[in-house]
């Protein structure tokens, strides 16, 4: 099971600052405040219908995902979308107040493995904020691109003087996204020894029959002898 990744994505982070400064107070808090103290908003720039007020997108099955009034303002997003090859879903930006904490939680079966990637672009943030996956932090700079399983216990806390802002862009894993996560040079893998989720992922690859599922299929298989020698292995 892949924990978090840095992916090879560039996008032009200072046009998105630059967009970003041009709203007013058009966010939205997220109405679920048992997961957050301070202040945690969110603006939806694609959603299941097209519905700008609707922010919580990972609660809908089999939506139709459309782009809000919000993506008008943002070629930028558009730009970044355009060279994603493959479905894409919601689009929000979301914005923790210097000062806030998201608590932990889990965004249930949003796992690359479970076939649902959330991919985050770092847009705005300091080195105070401490993203946290199953209690190791990770570190999101400006500018990078992230996959991150959601689906794994995960909190952030922003310590420091300024507001972070991501992107947030939750995807269908096809063969592209794969590849794209599968190239990276910073990538977590985890392994449960009380089951057998690796073997059966193993499994589910090689039935696939693709360049990019073997290649997946064969780290996962590097991974797990690795682990079975000298426990969990980071990279």
């Amino acid at each position: 099971m892949i924990r978090y990744a840095r992916l090879p994505l560039p996008f032009d982070v200072q046009a998105m600052q630059a967009q970003l400064s041009l709203l007013n107070d058009d966010w939205q808090e997220h109405f679920n405040t048992f997961y957050y103290e301070g202040s945690w908003t969110v603006l939806a720039l694609r959603s299941p219908g097209g519905v700008s007020e609707n922010i919580t997108p990972d609660l809908m099955v089999n939506a139709n995902y459309l782009d809000t009034s919000w993506m008008l303002h943002f070629p930028s997003v558009n730009q970044l979308i355009a060279g994603l090859e493959c479905p894409v879903m919601s689009v929000r930006f979301l914005k923790l107040q210097a000062g806030a904490i998201i608590k932990q939680h889990r965004d249930n079966e949003l796992a690359f493995e479970k076939g649902e990637a959330r991919l985050h672009f770092a847009v705005i943030t300091n080195p105070k904020v401490l993203f946290y996956v199953e209690n190791e932090r990770v570190v999101l700079q400006e500018g990078e691109a992230w996959y991150i399983n959601a689906n794994l216990p995960h909190r952030v806390s922003n310590e420091g003087y300024s507001d972070r802002i991501h992107l947030v862009i939750d995807c269908k894993v096809n063969d592209w996204l794969a590849a794209i996560i599968s190239q990276s040079e910073a990538i977590s893998y985890k392994h449960d020894r009380t089951n057998n989720d690796i073997v059966n992922i193993i499994k589910e690859l090689r039935l696939q029959n693709t360049a990019v599922a073997d290649k997946l299929a064969i780290e996962l298989e590097r991974q797990l002898i690795d682990f079975a020698s000298n426990g969990d292995t980071n990279n």
